[in-house]
C-alpha cells in the first residue's frame, strides 16, 4: 500500500507542474522536448561505438555481387543503423540540425546500451561471446535482448532497402544466420517478407509516409511506433525460452521492459537522440543479479532503482487487471492533449533526476 501511495504521489505532483502550461502551448511536443540533453555536445549521446562502425554499404564484404553483413557482431548491426541514420537524415533535417531528431535513433542507442550493460552476451556461460573475457564484440543468439534487438534491427533495415531510401536493389544485401535457431530469422529482404509480411508492411508504411516529407513529427511516430510493436510481437513469440537463462530479477526486468515498451508507443514517445540519451540514464548498468532489490540496489542511483521499481509496478497492475489498464491506457492516448499531458509528465520526472 505505501508503493502504491508513494507512486500516486510522484503522479499527481507531475501533473500539478505540468497542467500549469500545457494549454499554453498549441505545439504537441513540450519545448523541453526540443532543448538539447545534458551532454555537452551530439556526439557524446551516441552509443559506444559508433564512429568505428561501418557507415557505408563499401564498409562491408561483398560475395557474390552481395553486401554481406555479420549482425551477430555487435560492430556490423551498428553499422546498419548508422547507415540507415544516414541515409534517412535529409528527411529529419528540417526539425533539427545534426539530424538529432531523426526518430530512428532510438534504435542504435538502446542497443548501444544492451551492449555496455552486457545485456548481449552469451547468458548461459557456455561460451565467451560477448564477455569481456571472450570476444566482446560477439552477439550471441543466446541472449533474449539481442534476439528481440534483432528485429528491430535486420527489419527497419531491409524494409529501409525495400522502400528505396537506401538506393540499392532489394536484392543486394543479405545477413548471415546465427549459430542455431535459424529458423527464427530473416535474412534478407524477400525472406523478411515471407516470413513477417505484417511487420514488413509495418515498415515499409512508416518508410512511406517518411519519404512524404511530412511535418509533423507526431504522424511520423504513430508510424514508427506501429512498425515497432509489430516487430516485437514476433520477438515475444520466438524467445521466450530464452528467459530461463537469467536471474529472477533480470527476467522480471525484460519482462517488465518488453511491457513497458508497449505503454510507449501509444502516447508516441519521441524516440530522437537526446531524448533517448536522457531515457537511459534511468536503465540498470549491469544484468540483474540475485539480491538486486530496487530500490535498494546500492551501484544504482537513484533514478536507475525508481525507474526499475516503476516498471515493476507498471507489470504487476497490467497483469492484475489481465490487460485492461493497457486497453485504458490505449484509448486515452487516442486523445492529443492526453498524449501531451503524459509527455510533460515525463519530461518533468527526466529533468527533475538528470
Amino acid at each position: 500500500m505505501a508503493l502504491h501511495l508513494s507512486w500516486t504521489s510522484v503522479i499527481v505532483g507531475c501533473i500539478s507542474a505540468s497542467l500549469a502550461g500545457i494549454f499554453n502551448n498549441s505545439d504537441l511536443y513540450p519545448r523541453l522536448w526540443k532543448e538539447s540533453s545534458g551532454a555537452s555536445s551530439i556526439s557524446d549521446a551516441y552509443p559506444p561505438l559508433w564512429k568505428e562502425s561501418p557507415g557505408e554499404f563499401s564498409d562491408y564484404k561483398v560475395e557474390n555481387g552481395k553486401y554481406v553483413i555479420n549482425v551477430w557482431h555487435y560492430l556490423e548491426r551498428m553499422g546498419t543503423y548508422k547507415i540507415l541514420l544516414n541515409k534517412t537524415a535529409k528527411y529529419f533535417e528540417k526539425f533539427a540540425p545534426e539530424n538529432e531528431q531523426n526518430i530512428l535513433w532510438g534504435l542504435p542507442v538502446h542497443h548501444g546500451w544492451q551492449y555496455y550493460t552486457g545485456r548481449l552476451a552469451d547468458p548461459t556461460q557456455r561460451t565467451g561471446c560477448g564477455h569481456e573475457s571472450g570476444d566482446h564484440l560477439c552477439i550471441s543468439v543466446d541472449s533474449w535482448w539481442a534476439d528481440f534487438n534483432y528485429y528491430l534491427s535486420a527489419m527497419p533495415f531491409l524494409a529501409a532497402i525495400d522502400s528505396g531510401i537506401m538506393g540499392i536493389s532489394s536484392d543486394n544485401v543479405t545477413f548471415l544466420p546465427p549459430s542455431k535457431d535459424q529458423m527464427s530469422f530473416c535474412y534478407n529482404v524477400s525472406s523478411c517478407h515471407s516470413s513477417f509480411p505484417e511487420a514488413m508492411k509495418k515498415w515499409n508504411e512508416f518508410y512511406q509516409h517518411v519519404k512524404s516529407c511530412s511535418d509533423n513529427l507526431d504522424d511520423l511516430l504513430k508510424y514508427l511506433w506501429a512498425a515497432h510493436v509489430s516487430s516485437l510481437k514476433i520477438a515475444h513469440k520466438n524467445f521466450h525460452d530464452r528467459l530461463k537463462y537469467y536471474s529472477k530479477q533480470e527476467a522480471d526486468f525484460e519482462r517488465s521492459w518488453a511491457l513497458f515498451v508497449d505503454y510507449l508507443a501509444p502516447p508516441r514517445f519521441p524516440t530522437t537522440l537526446t531524448r533517448m540519451y536522457e531515457f537511459q540514464k534511468g536503465l540498470p548498468t549491469r544484468m540483474l543479479a540475485s539480491g538486486d532489490i530496487a530500490p535498494f540496489i546500492k551501484d544504482f542511483t537513484g533514478f536507475q532503482n525508481t525507474v526499475l521499481l516503476a516498471l515493476n509496478f507498471i507489470r504487476k497492475v497490467h497483469e492484475y487487471t489481465g490487460t485492461l489498464s493497457f486497453t485504458v491506457w490505449k484509448t486515452l492516448m487516442k486523445v492529443k492533449v492526453a498524449r501531451k499531458l503524459f509527455l510533460e509528465i515525463l519530461e518533468f520526472i527526466l529533468h527533475f533526476f538528470n
